[in-house]
């Protein structure tokens, strides 16, 4: 299949391309936790890219549950304006603009000052540190209803804002994705337990989220092919979890896989797998197409166009490409005036594989500033510089954030 082969979305909506501008975290809100001119300078170039479809970083659907200190909220109309403009910007190549709509649960820094929720008051296990991040409180019934609540309320505000779709992340860990897996969801109520169970938070989400917009705006799921670790969500359940969404009004899953505990979306995995290739989860995609009724798409590694016709053919019908667009934005463009660009950055061998993560994404987002502020990336900058860079630059944002949130209380 050719990658330049439009896609018709089960809304309706036509999507231009079989490329996608997958999620990559930002951390480049504005003071008041909007969109900053910065963002939209970043979305701009991937805009003028190609991409068929771009997919906004984390979008936080309250300001108390931040996946980071500089991340975009979307939980009432007050910036409502800034959208508009990111929206615009987005849309302006002629692809689609979907936000990524998120909350972190447990995989929230303790120095965010905020208390943080999750289906069990299970902690993070990440050895030393552990203590990085606080033991969650256990929601309530109310808590989960004012979840969904805030899903729906923020897809409703994308809408209005002018975006095409919303992506409503259940992997990597969030939230979502730790009611999916028994080992962080421990629940003895309708919430947890069988497979069933444990999915309804996002099923519930899901149809909250159909019921504020309209047919045509694109709903979408992000889900764990696996987490990687043992015990804990498997392909098997996978497969359940999108034959359950089978039968609701989806237009795309989206395929990643690992979390905080188990960075698989970055190459490494508890379990043993090595996954640290380009394609990361296409072995699992392959057995989720054939019985997935909606469109699929598979992130992770991707940055050769061979590699993306290998996904196209298996069955797949989108190929989400994140750090080949940090190097280069106008991939898709590239290969389409058949230039065999095939962007890498070094990888990061450190023996701690928990600083090698965190090495990783500083060196994503490295790229990512270079570009928001109009200049060319460096892929081979090193790993402990980026590191550096990015936690001063979080710990700065972290103040900024409390700051924030303070006032918002006051």
């Amino acid at each position: 299949m050719s990658l330049f082969q439009s896609l018709t979305l089960p809304n309706g909506a036509v999507v231009t391309n079989r490329i996608a501008k997958a999620a990559m975290e930002e951390n480049m809100a504005d003071a008041e936790q909007g969109p900053s001119a910065e963002l939209m300078r970043l979305y701009q170039a991937w805009a003028d890219g190609g991409a068929g479809l771009l997919l906004s970083g984390n979008v936080m659907i309250d300001r108390r549950a931040m996946t980071g200190p500089g991340g975009v909220v979307l939980e009432d109309a007050r910036q409502l304006e800034k959208f508009r403009q990111w929206a615009r910007i987005g849309r302006s190549g002629g692809g689609q603009f979907w936000l990524q709509l998120s909350h972190p649960g447990r995989q929230m820094r303790a120095n965010m000052g905020q208390e943080t929720w999750a289906p069990s008051a299970v902690p993070l296990q990440l050895g030393g540190a552990s203590k990085m991040f606080n033991i969650p409180k256990a929601m309530s019934e109310d808590d989960i209803a004012e979840v969904i609540r805030r899903f729906a309320t923020a897809a409703r505000l994308a809408e209005q804002a002018g975006f095409n779709g919303v992506e409503i992340h259940a992997a990597h860990g969030y939230l979502l994705s730790q009611f999916l897996s028994p080992l962080s969801n421990q629940r003895n109520d309708r919430w947890g337990g069988t497979l069933e169970n444990r999915a309804r938070l996002l099923l519930e989400t899901v149809q909250a989220v159909r019921a504020v917009v309209t047919p045509q705006f694109g709903v979408g799921v992000k889900l764990n092919s696996a987490d990687f670790q043992r015990g804990g969500f498997a392909a098997e359940d996978a497969l359940g979890v999108v034959r359950m969404l089978n039968e609701l009004p989806v237009d795309l899953v989206e395929l990643s896989g690992g979390s905080y505990e188990a960075p698989a979306m970055q190459g490494d995995a508890r379990d043993g797998r090595t996954l640290a290739r380009e394609a990361y989860f296409l072995e699992f995609a392959r057995d989720i197409a054939a019985v997935a009724k909606m469109p699929l798409m598979v992130t992770g590694g991707i940055r050769r166009r061979a590699v993306v016709e290998q996904v196209l053919d298996s069955g797949v019908a989108i190929a989400g490409i994140a750090t080949a667009l940090a190097i280069e934005p106008g991939l898709p463009r590239a290969w389409r005036e058949g230039r065999d660009s095939q962007p890498l950055m070094q990888p990061v061998s450190w023996k701690n594989k928990m600083l090698a993560a965190l090495a990783t994404m500083a060196m994503v987002k490295f790229q990512l500033r270079r570009l928001s502020l109009g200049r060319p990336p460096q892929p081979r900058v090193s790993p402990l510089r980026a590191l550096l860079q990015d936690q001063v630059r979080l710990a700065r944002r972290t103040g900024q954030y409390r700051k924030w949130i303070a006032r918002q209380a006051a």
